[in-house]
């Protein structure tokens, strides 16, 4: 086995000034945030040493550990510890540079059991740990309100939805796009409309895109920004935002410009100063293969296949990555990681296989080989460390026996060295969550499997999960409203 120490003395640095500021010791939990820090020696065979350091803040802050419970409303903008959202599946979320989170809609049970998307808006304030219900309805499949394109007001709300993608831009606005949902008729459908909240006026704007439902793209010419642009309604899809504050989408289930319902492998941008879309790649037609070349070679034939339930991010450089997701068969899902560079405008085949449905090598836990990687999947939630490199989460998939299920796994993938390491969580499927103690950290500590939730980084880097579609405690099955805290790691 060939193994690759690395640690990161930056997220040390980083997480070592997150206790400090906060009024925490090295071994001591922090009553609102949950954290300690813990070192965690993992070695292979032919290994002695500690290869990877954890930092770890893993806990249950709020929310059940049981499946399928219903929101706690109270007075709308009034904060309350007796409030919480419901349990759900597909829903946005965001951050704020004050700390709070915030989620958005999703696919709900109400209290009559029967299912149902919704369009409320949540804060949670970590300091005070209270929830309040900001703004939407409690109540499913409200229609949304749009008003006038381009002016905020307070009567202005996006319909219910799930599967929506959502960014938040260098100003601390927040943007939401498309879902599965409601239109301006209270029609479902796929939607492809463009949103805006201010959480400082607490307002919405209706930005671009059509308020009626399964609507074609308008592609234009590859390359070309305009004001006549715009994706196909879609959802499942998958965003980044990248230095400049252009919004990044990529395929989704939807409709393409000849309004006919598949599965999408286009890349868009949208350009936040001019307010245009722009048609960056991929096809503006359904259903399209993947060409893969050859691993690590740009070359201007690449293109990754249509898919949908994808992690996307944007690195340092503003290069735009991609891995899994679910192929158009609905069936076949992929473990594959790709690269878009934005300089030279070719995608370009990293790591994983160019075959659906393959089964993860995990290897040893903390140690890094050139072996390892994660099974294929979708609906996992991703997020970056301080060092640049990605970690995912979970999502529906096969482990390492080629059983397909849901997974509760963390891993890392280093650009740097195309590694990937697996860190935390188990290589068994459909595991029950392990709890603990709300709001003490343990590396004993771990979320069931799910997939769909939301995936938050706060303003001191800690991530935090929330949600989503798995397994609770007791490894009942359901919709999930437990936010937890992921930790850092060195």
């Amino acid at each position: 086995m060939e193994t690759i120490v690395r640690k990161s003395p930056l997220n040390k640095i980083f997480f070592l000034t997150f206790l400090i500021a906060y009024g925490a010791n090295v071994h001591a939990v922090d009553s609102t945030y949950g954290t300690s820090s813990v070192t965690k020696a993992s070695k292979s065979d032919n290994s002695s040493q500690s290869l990877v350091s954890v930092t770890t803040g893993r806990a249950w802050v709020s929310g059940s550990s049981s499946v399928n419970q219903l929101g706690k409303y109270g007075t709308k903008g009034v904060p309350s510890v007796n409030n919480v959202p419901g349990a759900r599946s597909g829903s946005s979320g965001w951050s704020d540079s004050s700390g709070s989170l915030w989620v958005f809609g999703g696919q709900i049970r109400n209290s009559s059991g029967v299912s149902g998307r919704i369009n409320d808006l949540w804060q949670y304030n970590k300091q005070a740990d209270t929830w309040t219900w900001v703004s939407g309805a409690n109540v499913i499949n409200q229609k949304g309100e749009y008003g006038s394109k381009g002016v905020a007001s307070p009567t202005n709300v996006p319909g219910a939805r799930s599967n929506a993608v959502s960014w938040t831009d260098v100003s601390g606005n927040f943007w939401l796009f498309g879902g599965v949902g409601y239109d301006s008729l209270g029609q479902s459908g796929n939607l492809n409309d463009l949103w805006k909240y201010d959480p400082q006026t607490q307002l919405w704007t209706w930005v671009a895109g059509s308020n009626f439902r399964n609507k074609p793209g308008v592609y234009g010419t590859m390359g070309v920004g305009s004001p006549d642009n715009t994706p196909g309604t879609r959802g499942y899809a998958s965003g980044a935002i990248d230095s400049l504050g252009n919004l990044w989408l990529f395929g989704g289930l939807g409709n393409d410009e000849s309004n006919n319902l598949g599965t999408l492998n286009d890349l868009w941008k949208y350009d936040t100063q001019s307010g245009n879309w722009v048609w960056v790649s991929g096809s503006n037609l359904r259903n399209q293969n993947g060409v893969y070349g050859d691993q690590g070679v740009a070359d201007p034939s690449n293109v990754i296949g249509a898919r949908y339930y994808s992690t996307l991010w944007v690195d340092a450089a503003d290069n735009i990555w991609l891995f899994g997701g679910l192929a158009a068969s609905g069936t076949s899902m992929f473990n594959d990681t790709w690269k878009y560079d934005t300089q030279s405008n070719m995608w370009v085949w990293m790591s994983g296989a160019n075959s659906v449905n393959q089964y993860g090598n995990y290897g040893v836990k903390g140690v890094v080989d050139v072996g390892n990687i994660p099974g294929s999947r979708y609906g996992a939630v991703e997020w970056l460390d301080s060092a640049g490199r990605v970690m995912i989460f979970g999502g529906q998939g096969f482990n390492d026996t080629n059983l397909r299920g849901m997974l509760n796994d963390v891993w890392r993938y280093d650009p740097s060295n195309n590694s990937w390491v697996w860190l935390a969580g188990t290589n068994l499927l459909n595991q029950p969550g392990k709890y603990g103690t709300k709001k003490v950290a343990s590396d004993n500590n771990v979320p069931g499997a799910r997939f769909l939730s939301v995936l938050l980084v706060d303003e001191t880097g800690m991530p935090w999960l929330f949600g989503g579609s798995g397994f609770d405690l007791t490894r009942g099955s359901g919709l999930l409203n437990d936010l937890w805290t992921m930790g850092l790691y060195d």
